[in-house]
């Protein structure tokens, strides 16, 4: 796929990806900051994020942005779950790379380095920190030894667009692999549950987040506010 192919949306520019597979294959040959892309952050978007969108690879997953991409012609591309492609990312080339990880509280971050070590034997975790940085001390000193110790990918879970803002910061020292993961550590550790498969198929996440947490209401807006711009024809292709 090269990147005439990408679908803009309120500027920013997406791959279509048609599987999980075609994204695999991509990104093994091009390093850069992975961001996935959802309703929240097509309407949200400023000219900071969509910069860094537009030039790295941003994927869909978010079902509203994968009805999008299909009026724009792209009847194949599908939504892709950040929270398994990091782990797919793992299982393709924890055996030839090495990871560093970023995010969640201390007891969080100890616990998932300890699942991948069990679950990937012989995986090689470079380093990590939690995600509460509270100094531009810290963050810069975060950002040295990433390049210091030059991993492969590099995984940060501290919600948007402040992880890609670390992300694009630590990309100017080092080239790597980056991605984005929100609170997925909180999922992979059992600290936080998925929505069921039968949801997950039917692109019915959110729903079921919202079902389980309504205090997350003020979020849907941003799913309204896409939605209004569909049906109002923002993002037919032109």
């Amino acid at each position: 796929m090269e990147r005439k192919d990408r679908v803009e949306l309120n500027g920013m520019k997406i791959f279509p990806f048609s599987s999980p597979r075609q994204l695999l294959e991509y990104v093994d040959a091009h390093k850069g900051i992975l961001v996935a892309v959802n309703a929240e952050k097509v309407t949200k978007a400023t000219d900071e994020t969509r910069a860094i969108v537009n030039n790295n690879i941003g994927y869909a997953d978010g079902a509203g942005v994968v009805v999008a991409m299909h009026k724009q012609g792209h009847q194949d591309a599908v939504r892709i779950a950040g929270c398994d492609l990091w782990l797919d990312i793992i299982r393709e080339s924890y055996q030839q790379k090495n990871y560093y990880l970023v995010g969640g509280k201390q007891d969080v971050i100890d616990d998932t380095v300890a699942k991948l070590r069990e679950e990937f034997k012989g995986i090689n975790i470079v380093g990590f920190r939690n995600g509460y940085i509270k100094t531009d001390e810290e963050r810069n000193a975060l950002i040295q030894d990433v390049a210091q110790k030059k991993p492969d990918v590099v995984y940060v879970a501290m919600g948007s667009p402040k992880q890609e803002f670390l992300m694009a910061d630590m990309l100017k020292v080092h080239p790597a692999i980056y991605q984005g993961l929100g609170g997925s550590f909180d999922v992979y550790t059992g600290r936080v549950k998925r929505a069921p498969l039968w949801w997950q198929k039917h692109n019915l996440e959110f729903l079921y987040r919202f079902l389980k947490q309504p205090q997350r209401y003020r979020r849907e807006y941003y799913r309204l506010k896409f939605l209004a711009w569909m049906l109002m024809g923002k993002f037919n292709k032109k």
